[in-house]
């Protein structure tokens, strides 16, 4: 048997991709995903008309409201960057931050310098502590490979709960598929109902009294019921992480965190150490896969850069440490944790059968909840594809 890793002849999407195929050429499935994800979401000319359109359908909805529309922000370069580009539309945003208690302090700071700068409201939401720290906890204790899933789900929570209370009619998110693509499901999916049962499960049953859970009835009644819409004005717009950074660093003296999500010290863990050690994910072979595809690099740039170590020893070691500390792990804890079986989302319950079962007749529903339909359904099309 030939166990020779294959690796896709256009990105770096390899074999230890989940779901992944080739065709003659080498190209993987996740490249032509990629491919017809661009065609659906045009940029250039046409996607400044979509744009344009969205801004006047905000604008118009917004009247006699204090605010246009809500922005998630984290203190990263796509959500800071979209701060600037909606004020630039004379639009009146309220940004909306989650604190969990694991951002850095240079996320912090960013968030308050380009709110500042822009005139733009700020509304903090604050989960107590002892509740996240339960959470995140109880998911490593689970063993599952996306174990910051309680902060996903809160963040989206929280912006439809401003959307909600405010009467907003738009949520804008930072999300760009061309530089981030497409996470298979195995390394990252997580809902409300499996939340509830790794809480319940492996949690030190503390109740959940001010996390943000987030069921899909609610979001059902947030699209279809109140008209509330989730934007990605990156699929449309010119965009590169690269020239945003160093606009925002001239212009508002926003300051680099590192690497993609390391404004948040539990998620650079996450990413950096838990899923490519315990679990031998790397996140990036998609993410440069998808700025290959975009031209932003060359593939020859990403081989070399998915080479490089995320971590290093020292920044390491202080990192577990802290965590380990924050989140009251003992050491043997922690490598009891480390040495336990490793799970996936189909060992706990969830809506994923479902969605997965009634996907076709979800499709028409699903259009009318969001403007624009989770990546998940193509992935599922895709998959689909693959075994016919």
């Amino acid at each position: 048997m030939n166990s020779e890793k294959k690796v896709c002849s256009e990105g770096i999407w390899d074999s230890t991709v989940p779901g992944i195929a080739f065709d003659s050429q080498g190209v993987s499935n996740y490249c032509q995903m990629q491919k017809t994800l661009m065609q659906m979401y045009p940029r250039g000319k046409q996607g400044k008309k979509i744009w344009s359109g969205i801004i006047r359908n905000v604008k118009r909805k917004g009247k006699r409201k204090k605010y246009d529309c809500i922005v998630g922000v984290s203190g990263g370069v796509d959500s800071s960057y979209l701060l600037y580009l909606l004020s630039i539309q004379g639009l009146r945003v309220l940004a909306v931050n989650l604190d969990n208690g694991w951002s850095s302090d240079i996320a912090v700071k960013n968030i308050k310098q380009m709110t500042s700068a822009l005139g733009i409201d700020l509304e903090t939401y604050v989960i107590d502590y002892e509740e996240i720290k339960d959470l995140l906890r109880a998911y490593m204790r689970a063993g599952l490979p996306w174990i910051d899933i309680p902060t996903d789900i809160a963040i989206k929570a929280t912006m439809y709960n401003s959307a909600l209370k405010l009467g907003v009619k738009y949520v804008f998110r930072g999300n760009d598929f061309r530089s981030e693509g497409k996470q298979p499901r195995e390394w990252t999916y997580g809902d409300s109902r499996q939340l509830k049962y790794i809480h319940n499960r492996f949690g030190n049953s503390r109740k959940l009294k001010s996390f943000p859970n987030l069921p899909f009835w609610k979001i059902f009644y947030a699209g279809f019921i109140r008209g509330v819409k989730e934007i990605r004005p990156y699929y449309y717009l010119e965009y590169s992480k690269q020239d945003a950074r160093r606009f925002l660093a001239e212009k508002f003296g926003w300051q680099d965190y590192g690497g993609h999500h390391h404004e948040n010290i539990f998620t650079k863990f996450a990413i950096g150490h838990w899923l490519p050690e315990k679990f031998g994910i790397d996140k990036r072979k998609i993410t440069l896969s998808a700025q290959v595809i975009s031209g932003k690099i060359t593939r020859a740039e990403a081989l070399k850069m998915i080479d490089q170590r995320i971590y290093t020893k020292s920044q390491l070691d202080k990192d577990i440490a802290y965590i380990k500390k924050k989140l009251d792990i003992s050491d043997k804890e922690y490598a009891d944790i480390w040495r336990s079986k490793n799970k996936d989302y189909l060992d706990y319950p969830s809506n994923f059968q479902i969605i997965q079962k009634f996907s076709k007749f979800l499709g028409p529903i699903i259009k009318l909840v969001y403007s624009t339909p989770p990546m998940a359904f193509t992935e599922i099309k895709m998959r689909a594809e693959k075994r016919h």
